[in-house]
């Protein structure tokens, strides 16, 4: 078997936290325009699927996982073979069904598939289905370059999983944009994604009812509903999954991003009642789900949540909770088990982590600024501002983290500078205070704020821009930090500066984030360029696949263009500005120990381009512009419009 590129990959599991049932529904639109768009939030969760990919040359799943199966699978990629196993069902369905689907649609070869770590239960409202799904169409999304976004990958886990006799909804893939909630939306064919940034920890529980439950007849019933209401009880169901849903749905996103879960919970429970009205009348049968309803009474669970609800197509299938705190996950774990002989699986949902910390690399010589730069560093060339006043560059720029909420600052600096910045830090003699005009004494005293979060880290060689980042790693301390240029200022177009920007993109994703702004063919050799697949329905998130140092015109045009709404051609820049994590660190690291030098220095575009293969990354087009002071010419352009506008 012939192997290559290995990857390690993770899929959560996922759960609806409010609108199940409205995916499907919303597809009737095609047919009836007067239906209310679907919409639901549905989150990963921490349980999952880990799998290790490479290439091969056949199509190899293999399950060496006690309490869930003890198989190998492995096929010819055929279409038709592998669309034969879909129709089996089973495990290895799922798997066969997306590798036909891909192999139909694609120009790809085979996949080797070793899941090492299942701890997603199955049969449990998480959808370990889906999970699997995904994770083999992300598989051949990353080792064969298909240039997928994470809708693209969601809808060939979909496209596959039909092929089995799973009949799952489309909102069951949303596994692929990982531990993070979003909300969706379904309005016919058309899906569109939100990510939605949590300010809290929500602890949740969710327990298999262990009762019956027909779920191809509810389906049924309900879709008799569909595309045109015939009486009133068919009518109230397309009112609660439409109207009532999407009023639901619009304040569940205000609440969790507002971190308020006493009355997130509230509203699960009044969305539970909504249904039980509406809703369940149309196939009572399976909906009247006396189990449920008995779990949700209970004056015992009551006590250790702000609400609970029903899970996917609702009945005796799977209950969800809303615990209180950490506390009350674990009791009502113990009182489901004690009371009701049910299984309770905890996960917790947290914010992204913040991004407090900022690096600054400024150890540079400054060659192409001599001999300005024989006794003054590049960080202290001055531009007037638009306040104006005239400030060094590093200054401009260690406002702007101040404003954006950054916390902690590290310069990377020369041996022998120290000296340099702790007298330009120095706080200024009491006289020399006293005769500064009121305007400038207020800039002085925020001053005094920002150097107390500066700190130094020394850099003893200067071998590239990636050396010199790879010094701040004790600093990071594993956490998502800022990264600037030392030879850059900024200028956003908006209220919210450059770095607020980033910081706000990283906590929507959750992955590495490199700034971009467009630039013409002709200047992308001056660059590192970015390729991607759009995110979000604004075009300014790109799913990157592929990061290009400093490209030829030919290359870029034949690899790197970028489709937008406006333009079939455009091409992407790094703007400047970057949130790097422990993986960038660690190919960092990796690169030095192996010398993977380019003419004596270690470049960050080679580990940002590993770290991608390996946890995702994306580009951001950031609302603002970026000006350069490392060159002569450059930083002429920078004074002269940097103040304007």
């Amino acid at each position: 078997m012939q192997t290559m590129e290995r990857i390690d990959l993770f899929v959560p599991g996922r759960l609806c936290l409010i609108g199940e049932h409205s995916d499907w529904a919303g597809t009737n639109r095609m047919m009836n325009s007067a239906i209310v768009p679907g919409c639901a939030i549905v989150t990963g969760i921490e349980q999952g699927i880990y799998a290790t990919v490479e290439k091969a040359d056949r199509f190899v799943v293999e399950c060496d996982l006690e309490h869930v199966i003890r198989e190998r699978f492995e096929c010819r990629m055929d279409t038709e073979a592998l669309r034969e196993t879909a129709a089996e069902g089973g495990f290895f369905s799922y798997v066969a069904g997306v590798a036909s689907y891909v192999n139909e649609h694609y120009q790809v070869g085979g996949l080797c598939v070793r899941v090492t770590k299942m701890d997603l239960p199955i049969k449990s409202g998480l959808s370990s289905s889906a999970s699997i799904c995904v994770l083999v169409a992300r598989a051949f999304n990353r080792l064969y370059h298909l240039r997928l976004n994470t809708a693209g990958e969601m809808n060939i886990a979909y496209m596959g999983e039909q092929r089995t006799p799973s009949r799952c909804g489309r909102l069951d893939q949303a596994c692929a944009y990982g531990v993070n909630p979003i909300c969706m939306t379904f309005d016919g064919n058309d899906i569109r994604i939100r990510p939605i940034r949590l300010r809290r920890a929500l602890h949740w529980v969710v327990a298999d009812l262990n009762g019956d439950k027909d779920t191809i007849r509810i389906l049924a019933d309900l879709n008799k509903c569909y595309p045109f209401a015939d009486g009133e009880k068919e009518a109230q169901v397309q009112q609660a999954l439409g109207a009532d849903n999407k009023a639901f749905v619009d304040e569940a996103v205000a609440l969790l991003e507002a971190g308020d879960a006493e009355s997130f919970g509230r509203l699960m429970t009044r969305f539970q009642d909504n249904f039980d009205e509406k809703v369940a009348p149309a196939c009572w049968s399976e909906l009247e789900a006396p189990m449920l309803h008995a779990v949700l009474a209970d004056p015992q669970i009551i006590e250790y949540v702000y609400g609970a609800k029903g899970v996917g197509s609702q009945g005796d299938g799977s209950v969800q909770f809303l615990a209180k705190d950490e506390a009350s996950q674990l009791e009502l774990i113990r009182w489901l088990k004690e009371k009701w002989n049910l299984t309770g699986i905890a996960f917790t949902l947290r914010p992204q982590r913040k991004i407090r910390k900022a690096v600054i690399p400024a150890a540079g010589f400054g060659t192409r600024l001599f001999p300005a730069t024989k006794n003054l560093r590049k960080a202290f060339f001055p531009v007037l501002d638009r306040d104006g006043m005239l400030k060094p560059v590093l200054l401009i720029l260690l406002e702007q983290l101040n404003e954006a909420g950054i916390s902690e600052i590290c310069l990377v600096i020369g041996e022998d500078d120290q000296a340099l910045y702790d007298e330009f830090f120095r706080e200024l003699p009491e006289e020399q205070y006293r005769k500064l005009p009121e305007d400038k004494k207020r800039y002085e005293d925020l001053l005094r704020k920002i150097r107390g979060k500066v700190t130094y880290v020394v850099q003893k060689e200067r071998r590239g821009f990636g050396h010199a980042v790879y010094q701040c790693r004790a600093f990071a301390e594993n956490e998502p930090v800022l990264l600037l240029l030392g030879d850059m200022v900024y200028r956003s177009f908006g209220a919210e500066n450059c770095m607020a920007q980033m910081m706000r993109i990283y906590e929507a994703y959750g992955l590495p984030v490199v700034s971009m702004h467009p630039v013409p063919i002709r200047d992308v050799v001056h660059y590192g360029i970015l390729h991607g697949q759009w995110e979000d329905a604004g075009e300014t998130v790109l799913k990157l696949d592929e990061i290009r140092e400093k490209p030829d015109a030919a290359y870029a045009e034949d690899y790197l263009c970028v489709k937008t709404k406006a333009s079939r051609e455009n091409y992407y820049a790094v703007f400047g500005q970057y949130v790097i994590t422990k993986e960038i660190f660690e190919a960092l690291e990796e690169m030095i120990e192996n010398g993977a030098e380019e003419d004596g220095e270690i470049e960050l575009t080679g580990a940002l381009e590993t770290a991608r293969k390996r946890c995702g990354m994306v580009g951001y087009v950031v609302e603002g512009r970026s000006f350069d002071v490392g060159l002569p010419e450059k930083y002429s352009e920078t004074m002269r419009l940097y103040s304007e506008g």
